[in-house]
């Protein structure tokens, strides 16, 4: 899940370690415990498998010059003078810029994703094995939903239905207890019927995105059609 989390940021910019970390953690709210102990090393395994890759931030250095102020020439001496000084007090300003950046980002690496991160984060984002059916693998998977296609983002709801109605019929049948017996009491009863109505309302959520998406499908499908004919 953290190898998805990290490609998919990385499709939409590269981004430093300390960047990624601090969108991981504030993003979805999956990851909020991340620390650096997991993220680095994942970074590495990504790198050797060659998923991402290193960039200089030096590359960029000059997007943050300050640009230097164009002085018009006045046809006077005093005037020419003044301006000769603003070009160099506009090019020290600049030197400064550029080395503040370069002091910021020294010894920070930059990652940016390969073509074949590419490819590994549409594996991972639309694998459909039952190991990542879990409530935080949907989320996180809905989160990149953009990059599936529409049958892709259908099935990743249809799957998370099918889940939530499995666990309501579950919660429904109830728990054996400790004595076997079956019953539960009030309290028990009140948390079970708790559960049961968030699982409902997940499951009215996840009706409403497939009704949305179906929606769009028809939408699009429609316009292809008049666009044909």
């Amino acid at each position: 899940m953290l190898e998805l989390a990290i490609l998919g940021l990385l499709k939409e910019r590269p981004m430093h370690g300390y960047d990624l970390r601090k969108r991981l953690r504030s993003g979805t709210g999956l990851l909020g415990s991340l620390s650096y102990g997991s993220l680095y090393p994942a970074l590495a395994r990504l790198e050797r498998a060659g998923a991402v890759r290193e960039v200089d931030p030096s590359e960029d250095a000059g997007a943050q010059l300050v640009p230097a102020e164009v002085i018009p020439l006045t046809g006077s001496l005093s005037g020419e003078k003044a301006a000769w000084r603003a070009r160099l007090a506009a090019k020290a300003a600049s030197t400064r810029a550029a080395a503040r950046s370069a002091a910021g980002t020294r010894g920070r690496k930059v990652y940016e994703l390969t073509p074949i991160g590419e490819e590994t984060f549409a594996s991972l984002l639309s694998d459909d094995s039952e190991r990542q059916g879990d409530d935080r693998s949907f989320v996180l998977r809905w989160s990149f939903a953009r990059y599936l296609p529409s049958e892709g983002r259908l099935r990743l709801l249809e799957r998370q239905r099918r889940r939530l109605e499995d666990r309501i019929a579950a919660a429904k049948r109830g728990p054996v207890t400790a004595g076997g017996a079956g019953t539960l009491d009030r309290y028990e009863r009140q948390i079970t019927d708790h559960a049961i109505d968030s699982l409902n309302r997940d499951l009215a959520w996840i009706e409403s995105l497939i009704t949305m998406e179906l929606a769009a499908t028809g939408s699009l499908a429609r316009k292809t059609e008049t666009d044909a004919s």
